[in-house]
């Protein structure tokens, strides 16, 4: 059910076009942003305040999928700015008059909260401050006095408040509930459950994260007051159910011998679909009865998805168990710091790599006294990423936004612009250029950076003051900026304390092993389920990260040997893992089912043939089910072993 890892990256033009088609969500989180965009732009516009379209930048990077989270967010980030410009003013007294101590304090700052970044839950606005943050210290070497000082430092501030005040007023205006986006999750995936029954093979279409973000996003609603009690417990049971849902339609599409007769399939697809019709609107169905004929007639296997179907739909939102404490205890989050944020390098050679990126930038246009490519220094804070992989993959994106948005810009300073007579009519352009940019970064990773970097090179070239534009020297030099900020990230990031995706990969492959043991071991159904959803989420996580490790080079990365084991693995354990659920789901804690992952994960021995293991009073389902995972595991030759990577470590 995970995506396919590892394929190549293409670029033909039906494959752009599946990119850029849309999907359950898009189009309101694409407007959604666009209308804080432009409501920031308005609003700076209004008070004058300088930088706006680094301003109206900020809104793709604290708007969320949820109102709730969105507000969170944007209040929790105000808070802390507003805390590091108060330290940053009392700095101000030492460094106004010293350029020397000024680059060091921002060096300083900006290499702490960077690892703040890379190691905390800071993570996704912590770049953001850094650079808000060093744009304030910098503007104080261009004022003569202290008051003019704290004004520089004022504006940095309002350069993050406005757009937080213009996501908070928009979203609580226009952003959908969590339970909303919940409800529509689960729809999504009984929808697609149902099409799987009626079309008889497996399908693709389940989002890679399948319902995990439903319990956070119950939890938000909860937050929020848009769910009882009484309805928590019923959506979070109804989330558990639609994995076991998911996972009994996945064997019946993958094996022609589970495919359900027709007067079995109809009756539950059509059953399905009413259920997803109710969640679509707000509610959740309960007392469901699935009318089917006689399933004595049926294969072993069949009657096993059967039987599993109808316990998941009948007792779709109802009979949630009681969590262990044992699931308690592991349900409870970290906190605030990462669990390796003092003994991961990685983390501090995060903060100072692009740090150093950032100064050298810094350094770079003040010497050339070329103060109109100054994007170069905040490009870097945006495009920074942890591995090579992802710095390389994202760079071609990367440049391939920035030009997009440059023409766009370009184009629009030329044809557009000399047409505007009002503040208006910039809002209107901002609004559109912003949500066709946000449509491309609400999309997939594989197009995601371009359509951020679209929006940033478009915001510089049209948003150059309080109101409509005209000057391309302006345009010219920004992009020039953003295109040399990339590069030196770029060669920055591939040179100096390269960190490869394998350690990840290696990492995510122990994690999901793990949550398919503690599956197999689970006794209460939700407990199995939970860990069901958690493993799912995993394999497109890990599918994800095999796919950006083809981009890293030998002398860093992993071969393409242990690249193609490791796909090689993710893919038998995506096609074992519907009958591995079943199995579980019937036969809980069964030491055959232990033995088929440790085979699993060390492909070193033998694969037994159907029939070596003896199934418990001679049950016929038990023995085809582990028939289904050994011929999955045996088209692997005993020899194939998956050793660590060389760079796993790295």
């Amino acid at each position: 059910m995970a995506p396919p890892a590892a394929e190549p990256l293409r670029r033909r033009p039906r494959d752009l076009v599946a990119l850029l088609a849309p999907f359950p969500g898009r189009t309101a989180a694409t407007t959604r942003i666009a209308a804080a965009s432009t409501l920031t732009v308005l609003i700076s516009a209004i008070y004058g305040t300088p930088e706006a379209a680094i301003s109206a930048y900020v809104i793709f990077f604290i708007n969320r999928a949820d109102r709730t989270s969105s507000i969170v967010m944007s209040v929790a980030a105000l808070v802390l700015v507003s805390i590091i410009i108060g330290l940053v003013i009392l700095l101000a007294d030492f460094t106004v008059d010293n350029p020397m101590l000024r680059v060091a304090c921002m060096a300083l700052v900006s290499a702490a909260l960077l690892f703040l970044t890379s190691a905390s839950k800071l993570r996704p606005i912590g770049a953001i401050l850094a650079m808000i943050i060093g744009f304030g210290l910098d503007e104080l070497g261009l004022v003569p006095a202290g008051e003019l000082a704290t004004r520089a430092l004022l504006y940095a501030w309002l350069m993050v408040a406005i757009p937080i005040g213009a996501n908070v007023v928009v979203n609580l205006a226009m952003g959908p509930s969590p339970r909303r986006l919940a409800c529509d999750r689960l729809a999504q995936c009984l929808r697609v459950a149902a099409q799987v029954l009626r079309a008889g093979h497996a399908r693709s279409d389940v989002p890679p994260d399948g319902v995990q973000p439903v319990a956070g996003w119950l939890k938000l609603a909860r937050l929020e007051g848009t769910v009882n009690a009484a309805d928590f417990r019923a959506l979070q049971q109804a989330a558990t159910s639609t994995t076991a849902i998911l996972m009994a339609v996945d064997v019946s599409g993958r094996e022609p011998a589970a495919q359900l007769p027709h007067g079995f399939a109809m009756p539950m697809a059509d059953t399905v679909d009413a259920m997803a019709s109710m969640l679509e609107k707000g509610g959740y169905p309960v007392e469901i009865e699935v009318v089917m004929p006689d399933a004595s007639l049926l294969t072993p296997v069949q009657q096993s998805i059967v039987a599993a179907l109808r316990s998941a739909i009948e007792g779709y939102a109802e009979g949630i168990e009681e969590k262990s404490p044992a699931s308690l205890q592991a349900e409870k989050t970290g906190g605030f710091l990462d669990a390796d944020a003092f003994t991961n390098r990685s983390h501090i050679h995060y903060a100072l790599k692009t740090t150093g990126a950032a100064m050298f930038c810094y350094v770079l246009y003040q010497q050339l006294n070329w103060p109109g490519i100054h994007t170069c220094f905040i490009t870097c804070y945006l495009v920074s990423l942890g591995t090579m992989a992802e710095t390389v993959e994202k760079l071609t994106l990367r440049l391939t936004g920035c030009l997009v948005g440059a023409v766009a810009g370009t184009a629009a300073i030329v044809y557009v612009v000399p047409e505007l007579t009002s503040v208006g009519g910039l809002l209107t352009l901002v609004f559109v250029g912003t949500w066709l940019s946000a449509w491309v970064a609400q999309g997939s990773p594989r197009i995601a950076y371009a359509g951020f970097q679209i929006a940033f090179a478009f915001y510089l070239c049209v948003i150059q003051g309080a109101g409509p534009g005209f000057d391309l020297t302006i345009a010219r030099d920004r992009v020039i900026g953003i295109i040399i900020g990339n590069l030196v990230v770029y060669l920055v990031f591939t040179r100096i304390w390269p960190v490869s995706i394998a350690s990840r990969i290696e990492t995510g492959f122990v994690a999901l092993l793990r949550q398919w043991q503690q599956l197999v071991d689970a006794r209460p159904s939700s407990a199995r389920r939970q860990h069901a959803i958690a493993a799912l989420a995993l394999q497109g996580s890990v599918a994800q990260d095999l796919q950006l490790a083809r981009y890293e080079p030998a002398s860093v990365g992993p071969g393409t040997d242990w690249i193609e084991d490791r796909r090689k693995q993710l893919s038998v354990l995506d096609a074992i893992a519907g009958p591995l659920f079943l199995l579980a789901e019937r036969y809980p804690g069964d030491p055959a089912i232990a033995d088929r992952l440790r085979r699993l994960q060390s492909m070193d021995a033998p694969i037994p043939t159907t029939g070596h293991t003896a199934s418990p009073s001679g049950d016929d389902t038990h023995s085809v089910l582990l028939a289904m995972v050994d011929r999955s595991l045996s088209r692997h030759s005993p020899g194939d072993t998956y050793s660590s990577s060389p760079h796993a470590q790295t």
